[in-house]
């Protein structure tokens, strides 16, 4: 649905998901993602496997955007580095949500707790950003950070509320209040997915045009960053024994970039930074590889090293 939606724009179709339906396809999409992980995460519960893949998201999420900063100080400023670091920092629930979908078309499974990993990932890409800019950034002198509303930014922002929000709730009913959402965001799970894919699929080729202002450097790294983040996730998941579908889902979370949270908060608190290089990145580059290419790739590695 994705590459139909890309095509949609290619072909000059004129082809349009009517608005708001897309912010509602996005919040449906949170909500299913948020109640289904909660209810996995109380089957499951609190053990030591699931406490090593929170510990390993907090890891990834927090070395990211510091390494990534220190390579894209090669060729931009601080404030463009800052900006376009904490954003691969970050993740892709869309990318996640569709990695599980692929996953499950395998007959494959992963655990419910993966949810909270990847709200855990959502947020420290934009602490860490901050930081970077307040230690190497030489900002004018009436100029300073917002630090409350950073944070507030950082881990109250719609997605991370509404995807915690529902992660507690499906916890705390458990398999009974998942059997009374199942018709809606269970059934429906796919066919919202759909939609939601054709319509990112329209967006992205809105601004595939905007790539050739970004330069090759920076083409470059929205491929070769994701893959190397893959690759380290998936090198860690062996390391830390998690099972062949968590560590997939753990590598597509490395990979990722975040295209709605971090971009919000960087133009809050970078506006220094060109929003059209980081979000063009994200939106254009690495999400579009990520979901035809990313996936399948990723997969391979992982088929070959659990077997």
């Amino acid at each position: 649905m994705f590459l139909l939606g890309l095509g949609s724009v290619l072909l000059r179709t004129e082809l349009e998901v009517p608005q708001p339906l897309p912010k509602l396809f996005s919040l449906y999409l949170l909500i299913a993602i948020g109640l289904h992980g909660g209810y996995e995460l109380s089957k499951s519960g609190i053990t030591l496997d699931v406490l090593k893949v929170l510990f390993l998201a907090v890891f990834m999420a927090i070395i990211v955007p510091i390494y990534a900063f220190f390579i894209l100080r090669l060729k931009l400023d601080v404030y463009n580095a800052v900006a376009i670091a904490a954003t691969y920092g970050s993740i892709s629930a869309v990318t996640f949500i569709t990695a599980g979908s692929f996953l499950n078309s395998l007959g494959q499974n992963y655990g419910g707790y993966m949810v909270a990993a990847m709200t855990l990932m959502e947020s420290p890409a934009i602490v860490i950003g901050l930081i970077l800019l307040t230690l190497f950034a030489k900002r004018n002198n009436n100029s300073h950070i917002e630090w409350k509303e950073v944070f507030r930014e950082s881990f109250l922002n719609p997605s991370v509320y509404i995807l915690m929000g529902t992660l507690l709730i499906g916890f705390i009913t458990g398999e009974k209040g998942w059997k009374a959402m199942d018709p809606l965001f269970g059934v429906l799970f796919k066919g919202m997915l759909a939609f939601f894919l054709l319509d990112m699929g329209i967006v992205a080729g809105r601004r595939i045009g905007e790539i050739k202002r970004v330069g090759i450097f920076l083409v470059a790294f929205g491929v070769l960053l994701p893959i190397f983040n893959a690759l380290l996730g998936i090198f860690l998941a062996k390391l830390f024994g998690l099972s062949k579908g968590d560590a997939f889902m753990f590598s597509i979370l490395c990979a990722s970039a975040s295209y709605i949270a971090v971009p919000a908060a960087m133009r809050l608190s970078v506006p220094e930074a060109n929003p059209s290089l980081y979000v063009t990145m994200s939106l254009a580059i690495t999400f579009p590889f990520n979901i035809a290419i990313g996936i399948p790739l990723y997969y391979v590695f992982i088929n070959l090293l659990w077997g």
